[in-house]
């Protein structure tokens, strides 16, 4: 088969001198309905993550099954030890979006991280969307100022130019664009650091993030500049903790 002026015509049709009709049932049936199927399938990949975005969650719902969640994110100062060393997020007064959009990426193996792939992996999106709802109301606190509380050095200064972070996550790092970004502000800076980390790490099983903005800005970092970026954006009045969960419960 070939293409001319957008049409696709069959190899026996051009040998003989005729396009009329372009295909035949012997060849080109099968590659045209494959394409076709190609395109079937890409468009449900596409509705099916839209659907995930647009899913209404129950907060309420949310509570009664973050079972998994509390024995992480429910200690405050919980460290993880694997597949690296670094205190849990705080994900309480989260973007739902955000958290929706994290869960869906370790489900999806997107991020790479055993555990979290575990947990994600059970969870339907209907489940996510609960989640999401639960922990972005829960334990919220006094919004963070406007602008950030804290000046960075003039290196660090440079670096978040570099970066251009503010244009993502706000000039206070607690209000980003859009809800599927993560406010950071005052987040462990050992976490903020692995996970930036994360962006720039090839072809591990267990760490690595796909998310292909971050893979391009983190990439013109070193080691060395993420570790102050990160230090600097988790000393931020923050927006998100770690609400202590009841032992009785």
């Amino acid at each position: 088969m070939s293409i001319r002026a957008g049409r696709i015509i069959c190899p026996d049709r051009q040998a003989a001198g005729s396009d009329d009709p372009p295909f035949c049932a012997t060849h080109c049936l099968p590659a045209t309905m494959k394409i076709a199927l190609s395109l079937m399938l890409a468009l449900c990949g596409a509705l099916s993550t839209a659907h995930a975005q647009e899913l209404k969650g129950d907060a309420a719902a949310g509570a009664k099954i973050n079972a998994q969640c509390i024995g992480c994110h429910g200690i405050p100062g919980y460290q993880s030890s694997f597949p690296e060393v670094h205190k849990v997020p705080m994900i309480s007064g989260q973007n739902a979006k955000y958290i929706v959009a994290a869960l869906s990426a370790y489900k999806k193996g997107e991020r790479k991280h055993p555990t979290m792939y575990a947990v994600a992996a059970g969870l339907s999106e209907q489940d996510i969307a609960d989640l999401a709802a639960y922990y972005s109301t829960h334990g919220t606190g006094a919004p963070a100022p406007e602008t950030a509380a804290v000046q960075p050095t003039p290196e660090v200064a440079a670096l978040l130019a570099k970066g251009a972070c503010v244009s993502c996550h706000g000039a206070n790092f607690s209000k980003p664009i859009d809800g599927s970004y993560p406010k950071i502000a005052g987040q462990h800076a050992d976490y903020l650091y692995v996970a930036l980390k994360s962006y720039k790490t090839e072809g591990n099983a267990i760490v690595g993030r796909g998310n292909a903005i971050m893979v391009g800005q983190v990439k013109q970092f070193s080691l060395a500049e993420l570790k102050a970026i990160a230090k600097y954006i988790g000393s931020l009045p923050s927006e998100v903790h770690t609400v202590a969960q009841s032992k009785f419960r």
